[in-house]
């Protein structure tokens, strides 16, 4: 299940009511955690326990994404934080790179977006930076051996710090394109950031400098949007959108609505080069 669709949040709103539920226990990936976060929403009294087994950090911020007719939008709500998340690595052993490498970039990219929010922390910078070692460490060798249980153990520390930043920040134009794309063209939400977040950086160079400096020294890199790639490539995600069934007519219609759904950014928006970073990710050039 993906971007939380509302039909399926007001189902599960009403069997909650109907059930008398007060508590909602959700052991999977970010769309499990997203939707027993609706309940918590929805619902008066219910706490949420979340079990994560993959690796975006939702369990740690009091954020829900709903899409309802095309658009996913993102509500900011302490009733949907987890009172109590239980990380436990052994439950990830076996999660194949498809779902460990895509969903680890959702992580990434808020800790990058972390670092060039609107109202930057320097604690929070801190953790961000912390995030992205561990991140960059542990999700390429949990690829490589869905078994090992080091390299888990760094990608759910790495989660963690992740959700902890972005739930205390905010988001720019990466997740903001990740939500048109996933809301509005039905693309999964890891495989989003994957393709665009390396876009993303290359695309606030300029007026992000010192932060993505900060991106690329936690990566061991010289320059972030180029250590973002080389990541995604080395764990086999999808690094094009033309691979992700996303038409070249649609960039258009993408662009527009990623400017009208930004609320902030580093660099100031307008279509034209939306629409140019979102050309790069479709044919998926090194930046």
């Amino acid at each position: 299940m993906a971007h939380t669709p509302g039909a399926l949040v007001d189902e599960l709103a009403d069997l909650a009511r109907d059930r008398g539920v007060d508590c909602a226990v959700a052991i999977g990936g970010g769309g499990a955690v997203g939707l027993a976060k609706t309940t918590a929403l929805s619902v008066d009294g219910v706490e949420v326990v979340a079990i994560p087994t993959t690796y975006s950090g939702s369990e740690m911020t009091p954020l829900i994404g709903i899409t309802r007719d095309g658009v996913k939008r993102v509500v900011r709500d302490m009733r949907v934080l987890p009172k109590l998340v239980i990380y436990d690595p052994g439950l990830h052993v076996g999660v194949p790179p498809d779902v460990t490498g895509p969903s680890g970039m959702n992580a990434l990219a808020h800790c990058v977006e972390a670092l060039y929010a609107e109202a930057p922390n320097p604690v929070i910078g801190m953790f961000a930076e912390a995030g992205i070692r561990h991140l960059t460490k542990g999700l390429p060798a949990a690829v490589r051996d869905p078994n090992d249980l080091s390299a888990r153990e760094d990608a759910l520390y790495g989660a963690y710090l992740a959700g902890t930043v972005i739930g205390v920040t905010g988001v720019a134009v990466h997740h903001a394109t990740c939500h048109v794309l996933g809301g509005t063209f039905g693309i999964g939400h890891g495989e989003a950031n994957s393709v665009i977040l390396p876009h993303a950086a290359k695309f606030n160079a300029e007026a992000a400098a010192e932060p993505l400096a900060r991106v690329a020294h936690a990566m061991g890199a010289e320059n972030a949007a180029t250590a973002i790639y080389d990541l995604a490539a080395g764990m086999g995600v999808p690094m094009r959108l033309a691979d992700l069934g996303l038409g070249e007519p649609d960039l258009d219609r993408a662009a527009a609505l990623v400017v009208e759904h930004t609320k902030y950014n580093p660099r100031p928006l307008d279509i034209a080069g939306v629409r140019a970073m979102l050309q790069a990710a479709y044919t998926g050039e090194r930046p």
